[in-house]
């Protein structure tokens, strides 16, 4: 790639602020999944309401996708992330002030923090029509890059829950947001020209095309794997090793930096490289991890006595059993495989659907929500079904594989037709 012609092109302020825009609402959309060990305490939920609470921001993310691209397209990506991330600060203020004393309230704190994760749907169309079709796998990877905001909530949030109790993360969370949303009014541009005000039946118009539907198929996998992991991972890390919460955030935040690292790399090498072949060999590799998951063993609980004081106690990180950190490293390449293939999709979506990148930029990514939602989900009844996790993991094993014959069936007639025509590598 020619880097000082994107230098050249586009603008960067845009891409950097879209960026720290998709970074902390990421932040909020996901911190229910490191909070959950701390609130089910409270609240007394089984493991089945544990994951239900961690799946229902990633649905409702998904859910708003898609009247969010809409309302990006009648007043602008900017007016529409400005709106999108009020609406997540007002509710991360009630909580912050009053606290969650239900399921019911928290389930609504998630339903709103489902506005912030719909920025994926504002952020990614914004920069996006500023660049060029050669740059498309690069300038989507970087302004996606920003769901690395898992990393920190993995990170902090155990920690400031153990510290200062869980309400006051919500506080905490606050920061970042306000100081986020000034930078992003400051700073941030829509592209010149004139957009065309999109309607439901502009939706209806691009699910009657079949690539539509594969293009979200695809990132039900890729986004819908890292996200749903992300969420769900907290709790499956202290069910199945027995981790500490503290130590629990750790191990999480190694394995989602592998995802939101890699997801430029993944758009760079769809440039280079395509991105169907890409994805092919990616989606080998996630298929592969997740089999690798399912047979992995329990780990050991620690004894009585040898227990920390925690509020959600059990193995210190330099504590952990051997199979937690085999568990760690297989997950870790999985979710880098699942960050590229991110990347990668999002490669080919701006070069078939050029015009209406922003309909078809709600629609995959509400997609990879749905996708999310259900590996959380999943996760959650196999464990209460079965008593173990095995069964979730052969199940998106499976999807993987799909993907794999999916890509294999479309590939000559999009390297043939639309590929052909769009100057880049398919």
């Amino acid at each position: 790639m020619n880097w000082r012609e994107f230098r050249q092109v586009g603008h960067w302020p845009t891409l950097l602020s879209a960026f720290l825009y998709f970074d902390v609402s990421f932040m909020a959309w996901v911190v229910l999944g490191p909070l959950a060990l701390y609130l089910s305490q409270e609240l007394g939920l089984s493991i089945e309401e544990k994951f239900g609470i961690v799946a229902i921001p990633i649905l409702a993310g998904a859910a708003f996708r898609i009247p969010m691209g809409m309302l990006a397209d009648h007043i602008g990506p900017k007016r529409a992330g400005q709106l999108g991330q009020l609406v997540v600060i007002a509710g991360l203020v009630y909580a912050w002030l009053y606290g969650l004393h239900s399921k019911l309230e928290v389930e609504v704190l998630g339903l709103i923090l489902g506005v912030a994760g719909a920025s994926f749907a504002v952020a990614l169309p914004q920069v996006s029509r500023w660049y060029p079709p050669q740059f498309q796998g690069m300038v989507m990877g970087i302004a996606g890059a920003g769901n690395m905001g898992v990393v920190l909530d993995s990170m902090l949030v155990p920690w400031l829950a153990e510290t200062y109790g869980w309400q006051s993360v919500f506080g905490f969370l606050l920061l970042p947001l306000i100081v986020v949303l000034v930078l992003y009014t400051a700073f941030a541009k829509d592209a010149p020209g004139q957009r065309a005000p999109v309607t439901l039946a502009n939706y209806r118009a691009v699910l009657q095309d079949v690539d539509t539907w594969w293009f979200m198929f695809f990132y039900s996998i890729t986004f819908g794997g890292f996200v749903g992991l992300g969420s769900a991972l907290p709790l499956y890390f202290t069910h199945w090793y027995h981790a500490s919460g503290v130590a629990a955030g750790m191990m999480v935040a190694l394995v989602v930096f592998a995802g939101s690292m890699f997801r430029p790399v993944g758009g760079w090498l769809a440039d280079r490289f395509g991105g169907l072949k890409t994805l092919q060999a990616l989606f080998v590799i996630v298929a592969l991890c997740y089999v690798s998951i399912a047979y992995l063993p329990q780990g050991p609980a620690p004894a009585v006595g040898a227990v920390s004081a925690a509020k959600v106690s059990g193995w210190e990180l330099s504590q952990l059993p051997l199979v937690a950190w085999g568990a760690v490293l297989v997950f870790f390449i999985g979710a880098m495989a699942l960050g590229m293939g991110n990347g990668s999709v999002f490669q080919l979506v701006p070069l078939r659907f050029r015009h209406e990148i922003g309909v078809i930029t709600g629609l995959v990514g509400a997609a990879g929500g749905v996708g999310g939602f259900f590996l959380a989900k999943t996760l959650g009844w196999s464990k209460g079904m079965t008593g173990g996790f095995a069964a979730g993991f052969w199940l998106f094993a499976a999807l993987a594989v799909v993907g794999l014959l999916g890509l294999l069936m479309v590939k000559t007639r999009w390297r043939t037709t639309w590929g052909a025509a769009s100057g880049a590598r398919v």
